[in-house]
């Protein structure tokens, strides 16, 4: 580049702190504008961020960046699902081989260090900047900073504003612009574990804890201080629901009576109730991601619901790629953006739909034996073959390299073949005995 390029990106939560780093590493005058106040300097209220699972795919960007060794000091690895049933019995689920694990995260803690960092190398932040509009033919922003209003323009405008983007509300004014946003009939609430009397961990620490009760789930994730951040996962509407349990004495009693080994660990369950907001569960689905010299990425192209931990390890992942087509192409913005868009748009819908596949698995099958025994027959496979049959779950999760349409695909065959090994009679008592080299053939086939 002759002269380094100015670019705008509006939000400046994971992704856009994230995107930031990535530019001015390259060497681009970069602008976060932010609408709302500087997470450093203003804590927000609790009760509306799910803890973060950190992923491969999101830690290879953070590697890429220099800060993958200093997040993982403070994440918590968590090692498989450790299954609550009504009685209090436990059953731990691995979600891979040996040494395999999610990592949980803050994701405060998180923003802030890529904020800070995206700022120590030069990124200029401005917040309680509202995006108002873009005019995409002139690669301008008007914002609204408290009663004054500011038109900028840029040589390119990255939308990382989230699931309610202004960028794509924009975008969404222009002819033959496709968008669907499509709510699920579950909201969530955030509740707390705190820590023992001895400052320690009072459930398992390297899992993530759930109580599935077929149509909604109760979560744990660990944090660094021995709490855990719960979030229940349950209907608006109908009975049981948030809207049927509107007195703080039904939700006790509802929680004693499905939850009951949870109450006991969670002093203030009713004051979060009260203090802690009900939100909902969206995925956002648009196309196109570009106009002009305008891009969106992130939950403001693809926002998913949270149920396989991929909507910030997606979003990096996004960051990652649009950084590796800068240098292929060098810097040439006019044949990145289209080639993006392509090569992203598949897998985020294909990791959409297994987002809302894995709500159904969490809180439905992890407690049902023939679930149970299509994932131990699966392993088998794994261990056999294990460049051949990769488990959905690792792939999405623990194999970067694979893409999500990719992953999806395969995992539809492998669910076929499933299908049929699961109707052999007496499959329960005779499956060690299957041959799995055919069934792998037939993967290989089909």
């Amino acid at each position: 580049m002759n002269k380094p390029k100015h670019i705008a990106i509006v939000g400046s939560g994971l992704v856009g702190s994230l995107m930031a780093i990535y530019l001015v590493k390259r060497g681009y005058k970069v602008s976060v504008f932010e609408r709302r106040f500087d997470l450093r300097e203003h804590l927000i209220a609790g009760g509306r961020s799910i803890n973060m699972a950190l992923s491969n795919r999101g830690i290879k960007a953070l590697e890429e960046i220099g800060l993958a060794a200093q997040l993982k000091e403070t994440a918590i690895p968590m090692n498989g699902r450790m299954v609550h049933d009504v009685s209090g019995n436990l059953v731990f689920q691995p979600y891979g081989k040996q040494g395999q694990f999610i990592n949980s995260i803050s994701r405060a803690g998180l923003n802030m260090v890529l904020t800070s960092e995206a700022e120590k190398l030069g990124a200029e932040f401005f917040f309680e900047h509202r995006c108002a509009s873009v005019d995409f033919s002139k690669t301008e922003i008007t914002f609204q900073n408290h009663a004054a209003t500011t038109h900028r323009s840029f040589d390119i405008i990255i939308g990382a504003d989230g699931a309610f983007s202004a960028v794509r509300g924009s975008m969404q004014l222009m002819d033959r612009f496709e968008y669907s946003q499509s709510y699920i009939e579950h909201g969530y609430k955030e509740f707390r574990i705190p820590p023992g009397d001895q400052g320690q961990f009072l459930l398992e620490k390297n899992a993530l804890h759930i109580w599935p009760r077929e149509s909604f789930m109760l979560i744990a994730l660990p944090n660094p201080d021995a709490t855990f951040t719960c979030t229940l996962f349950f209907p608006f509407e109908g009975d049981p629901s948030f809207n049927s349990l509107s007195e703080p004495e039904e939700f006790l009693a509802f929680f004693e009576k499905t939850f009951p080994d949870a109450v006991p660990l969670m002093p203030t369950l009713l004051e979060d109730l009260r203090d802690n907001p009900t939100s909902s569960l969206v995925t956002i689905r648009c196309y196109p991601w570009w106009s002009n010299n305008t891009i969106l990425i992130g939950d403001a192209a693809h926002g998913i619901v949270p149920f396989f931990g991929q909507g910030m390890n997606c979003g990096f992942e996004d960051c990652r790629i649009l950084n590796e087509l800068l240098d292929v192409h060098k810097d040439d913005w006019g044949i990145v953006l289209p080639i993006f868009q392509e090569l992203r748009k598949p897998d985020a819908d294909a990791i959409a739909m297994l987002a809302m596949d894995n709500f159904v698995e969490m809180r439905d099958l992890v407690a049902d034996p023939d679930f149970l025994l299509r994932k131990k027959i699966e392993s088998k496979l794994h261990e056999l073959f294990p460049n051949k049959w990769i488990p959905l779950y690792s792939m999405v999760t623990f194999n970067e390299n694979i893409r999500y349409s990719e992953a999806l695909a395969v995992g539809k065959k492998q669910k076929l073949i499933m299908d049929d090994v699961m109707k052999i009679p007496d499959i329960a008592s005779t499956w060690q005995s299957l041959n799995f080299e055919q069934l792998v053939r037939r993967m290989e086939l089909a």
